[in-house]
């Protein structure tokens, strides 16, 4: 998978022209701290933050990458800030079948297999699909070929018309989850793709309202419920990315892996995997 996006698409909330100052003070009010708040935890002056912010003081490399730090901008965000400061960017960008991620490619593989008989999947940062387990592909009954077309968008999939929502038992509910996991996300990025499919994801056909009991999985999570066949799986997700990455690339990537919320979807798919196991050659 090449996660490169073209230049136009570098920044998610600004562009290559916008001075440092600017970059800065956009994202620490998305981050909504007040000038002095960022000064504290940056262990610097307000006098010297407005300066920046404002022009009248360009700031070091290593203050651009300390505030960035401080943000919790992404990475893809720093080297935009970086370009605006007049430095080259730090933070390589390659594909995940590059050499140098090997061993990154490795593990991700290594929690994939690892994780069968129950789903699990790695998406980019715009909920592209890179790879799947092979507990993915029964799921994926009577979804429209087109939808299946790389690159497949998973939250698509989901939600589509022609994708799984016919066959989701709470579609209501998992609407709603899924939308405000999107708001979230855009939120802490900026990313215009992301705000993108939270309009095209809006312009689906309503689902009905969430009927769910409140005592139901003890309010704690909620449930992916697909009904493949006569049958209703019930799963739940768990997320996991890269500690620390550098790579442009490993800070975009999510392992999404799912686990039966009861014994009856357990035992569905734990039979789906050693049906396949009986039929590999």
């Amino acid at each position: 998978m090449d996660a490169r996006r073209p230049a136009d698409k570098l920044g998610g909330m600004s562009t290559l022209h916008k001075p440092v100052g600017e970059h800065l003070r956009a994202w620490r009010t998305r981050r909504r701290l007040s000038q002095m708040d960022l000064a504290l935890e940056a262990e610097i002056s307000t006098r010297h933050l407005s300066f920046v912010e404002t022009g009248r003081a360009q700031p070091s490399r290593e203050m651009v990458l300390h505030l960035a730090e401080q943000l919790e901008i992404p990475l893809r965000e720093r080297n935009v800030i970086l370009v605006a400061a007049g430095f080259a960017p730090v933070f390589p960008e390659r594909s995940l079948e590059d050499p140098r991620l090997a061993a990154a490619r490795r593990a991700v593989d290594m929690i994939l297999k690892a994780h069968e008989p129950y789903p699990a999947l790695l998406v980019d940062l715009r909920w592209n699909l890179v790879a799947a387990n092979a507990a993915i592909e029964p799921l994926l009954t009577g979804v429209d070929p087109e939808l299946l077309a790389a690159p497949v968008n998973v939250i698509r999939l989901s939600l589509h018309p022609k994708g799984l929502a016919p066959r989701i038992a709470n579609l209501g509910e998992w609407y709603e989850h899924i939308l405000e996991r999107l708001r979230r996300q855009a939120e802490l990025t900026a990313d215009p793709g992301l705000l993108a499919l939270i309009e095209e994801i809006r312009g689906y056909p309503k689902p009905p309202a969430p009927d769910r009991r409140p005592e139901d999985f003890g309010d704690v999570v909620v449930p992916f419920q697909l009904m493949v066949g006569d049958t209703m799986l019930s799963l739940f997700g768990t997320t996991t990315v890269f500690g620390t990455p550098v790579d442009i690339t490993l800070s975009e990537l999510t392992l999404e892996t799912f686990f039966p919320a009861d014994a009856a979807t357990a035992e569905v798919l734990r039979a789906a995997h050693d049906a396949r196991a009986r039929s590999t050659p």
